[in-house]
């Protein structure tokens, strides 16, 4: 069983102070993200919370000491570290009153960061968890990844599939919703493989931006640009003799796209600044949840390189689909954060187990994952309850709206606009119509819309969501 490395964000909107930051730290070992603004920022902490937070002061929309206010009020424990070229004793005062770790003015000695992230690491706790397979157990000298868990049918045959090809050459395209699992059946693939001792690597392609990316790939050699203050291997190197894991393909930018093409078909990878190429034997997995298919069709995505990945095409269920395995998955669940913060492991009530046995799970495993570890935390009881679980407002069974007068929901106006062409379009297509009328309608007013429809506001919240990741809607 081995521990996530700890996660850094770098908040500046300076490029090459970012991927001077981005590298040296990354070297140490932290998994590092970027951003250059504050806005931007307090989204990724929200998706994915840090371990530590580095930024800069000065930048557009919201400057470091605004950004630290609101990263405090959400996260009074996360470790934020504020620099700045601008030195000036009422700033940096405010910044340390305001809870920041250390206040560094640039320029400063690289190892200043790397000493000053050492001292906070050393002195608090990981906010990520340990993962492992087998009753959480350590295997001496072997980190293992975390497990496929199901009896579904369909994903059964998915793992057959993959067992089956896992010591090819042949490129593994894994589609799948958002939680779904897609790196966790990626690393099933690496471990099935004749690859299993080499590296397992993986890059998440929609976390970097344009001019880190191109870098993470491929590598760079030293003074190929401002800020490459070393030669540094891409993860094409990393990964030679292993297998490499492309999360989020579709994000990569199509300039580059072309130079990915070429490295997958000759096998040699070119350094940024680099002379010559470099041989590779890497087997190459890629995964993305969204309508790839659609992407080749915009143009946004090369229909070359799409060829050329989907030579194996893996589609996960959703948990939806996997009804069956939703019991088996809670249990897992409930044994791994049970043993993880030390609690006594409890059963999951019957009331509890009949709503997530009910409920839509549109975040699908990893939501679930998520819900089980707040239960877990927070139960006094003798069982799992769904209060463990949920807020009251967010309740599978406390959603419906409460209905109109007369009982029935409100058809928009204008409804002959759900004709399409000859005849009439399918139930799927009248509900989407009939959503985004009444959203029209409303001036895009949620609550208002969800009632004139007759549903919750969580039922339309979803619609949407899944509107936009069919790229229905923007």
């Amino acid at each position: 069983m081995s521990e996530q490395r700890r996660k850094i964000l770098i908040v500046d909107d300076e490029q090459n102070m970012r991927i001077v930051l981005f590298e040296a730290l990354s070297r140490n070992g932290y998994e590092v993200a970027v951003s250059e603004n504050g806005r931007t920022a307090v989204e990724m902490v929200k998706k994915n919370l840090p371990d530590l937070v580095i930024a800069d002061i000065k930048m557009p929309e919201m400057d470091g000491i605004e950004l630290l206010d609101r990263l405090k009020k959400q996260h009074p424990d996360l470790p934020v570290v504020i620099i700045t070229g601008y030195a000036a004793v009422d700033t940096a005062v405010k910044a340390m009153k305001q809870g920041a770790f250390d206040y560094i003015i640039k320029p400063f000695p690289i190892e200043v960061i790397e000493k000053t992230v050492e001292r906070i690491f050393s002195s608090i706790p990981s906010t990520h968890t340990v993962t492992g397979i087998r009753p959480f157990r350590k295997r001496p000298g072997k980190t293992i990844s975390r497990p496929v868990i199901g009896n579904n049918r369909k994903l059964l045959a998915l793992m057959k599939r993959a067992k089956t090809v896992a010591s090819s050459k042949a490129t593994v395209l894994i589609l799948g919703e958002t939680g779904t699992g897609k790196e966790v059946f990626s690393r099933y693939i690496h471990e099935q493989s004749d690859r299993r001792d080499g590296p397992f690597v993986a890059l998440n392609c929609a976390a970097l931006p344009e001019g880190l990316l191109e870098s993470e790939l491929f590598g760079h050699e030293k003074g190929a640009f401002t800020g490459a203050i070393a030669t540094k291997k891409g993860k094409f190197e990393l990964a030679d003799r292993g297998t490499l894991l492309l999360d989020e393909i579709s994000e990569i930018p199509l300039h580059l796209q072309a130079k990915l093409l070429r490295v997958i078909q000759e096998e040699e990878v070119d350094r940024i600044g680099g002379k010559a190429p470099i041989k590779i034997d890497v087997h190459l997995l890629a995964t993305t949840n969204s309508f790839i298919g659609e992407a080749v069709k915009n143009g946004t995505f090369r229909q070359d390189l799409f060829y050329r990945i989907n030579v194996i095409q893996l589609r996960l269920p959703s948990l939806r689909e996997r009804v069956d395995d939703i019991e088996l998955l809670t249990s897992y669940f409930i044994e791994k954060f049970s043993a993880q913060y030390s609690k006594d492991k409890k059963k999951i009530s019957q009331v509890s187990l009949e709503r997530f046995l009910k409920y839509s799970w549109p975040g699908n495993v990893r939501e679930m994952e998520n819900l089980v570890e707040r239960g877990v935390l927070l139960s006094v009881g003798d069982e799992l309850e769904p209060w463990d679980f949920w807020d009251d407002c967010d309740m599978p069974g406390h959603e419906e709206a409460v209905p109109l007068s007369d009982q029935t929901p409100v058809v928009p106006q204008n409804s002959e606009a759900l004709v399409v062409g000859r005849g009439i379009a399918s139930l799927k297509e009248v509900e989407r119509q009939m959503i985004l009328q009444a959203l029209q309608e409303t001036d895009n007013n949620r609550t208002h819309a969800a009632r004139m429809l007759g549903i919750s506001v969580r039922t339309l919240r979803n619609k949407l969501h899944e509107y936009r990741s069919r790229g229905y809607i923007e």
